[in-house]
């Protein structure tokens, strides 16, 4: 995994400004809306948030109806964000560990007999390695109930013309070649700008089925874009979004 230790500081640092520019870039409205169809109706639903930061996909599980939501990241800073804006909420249906959601998970308290839901959102665009990767999605799987269902964003075309004119709030920098992949740092255009570095192993921009599978998930596809709201409402916007998709909301069941 990128380095831990820095990892953590630089989404520490970030943490407040995060949650509160990253829904305004248009390609995070976008994912907001997908994420929303791939979840669906929660109500009664259990959710296990591996690398889920500030918890804005943990939050839209709750309004969704989800009743358990367990947020699992290494920056204890992004969590407080989340922590403080359940609290303000009236809120007591999330729990928060610190960990690297790379390793076994053993040691933390979570549900016994695994969750509804286990979401993976930007987090596999992490893993420097196939071991590392498979790490994630072993944790994904092992938490997971039969039957439940993964979600997960990740990286698709990287090479994007649109990444280079930052049409939809991202431009891409500084890409170099990597063992099994691209890694690179990509730029978010708030206010003010956010940005990170992260890689992405060419098993996941492939869009092959077969990292997911070989963790023991199933069923796995991709999100139509067209079923986001946004992309219905302005479809002349969208367009080469479209053409040349930035990135991929993924579901699976499991085996």
């Amino acid at each position: 995994m990128l380095d831990n230790q820095e990892t953590k500081q630089v989404y520490d640092t970030l943490a407040v400004e995060y949650n509160e520019q990253y829904s305004a870039v248009p390609t995070s409205v976008l994912e907001y809306d997908l994420i929303g169809v791939a979840l669906g109706d929660m109500t009664g639903r259990t959710v296990l948030d591996l690398g889920g930061g500030s918890g804005i996909h943990a939050r839209q599980a709750v309004e969704l109806g989800a009743v358990a939501v367990d947020i699992v990241d290494l920056s204890p800073g992004m969590m407080k964000v989340a922590e403080d804006l359940e609290k303000a909420a009236g809120r007591d249906v999330m729990r928060f560990f610190e960990a690297d959601v790379a390793k076994p998970l053993s040691h933390l308290p979570l549900r016994e007999g695994g969750y509804d839901v286990v979401m993976a959102n930007w987090l596999l665009d992490f893993a420097e390695t196939a071991e590392v990767l498979e790490g994630m999605l072993r944790n994904v799987a092992e938490n997971l109930k039969s039957g439940g269902l993964f979600i997960g964003i990740r990286m698709a075309d990287l090479y994007a013309e649109s990444l280079k004119t930052g049409k939809y709030g991202a431009t891409m920098g500084t890409m170099k070649p990597y063992p099994g992949g691209v890694k690179y740092r990509i730029t978010l255009h708030a206010e003010p700008p956010i940005e990170f570095d992260a890689v992405s192993l060419d098993v996941l921009t492939s869009g092959s089925p077969d990292v997911y599978e070989k963790a023991g998930l199933s069923s796995v596809e991709v999100v139509p874009y067209t079923a986001g709201s946004v992309v219905e409402k302005d479809p002349e916007f969208w367009a080469d979004f479209l053409k040349e998709p930035l990135y991929a909301v993924v579901k699976a069941g499991k085996k």
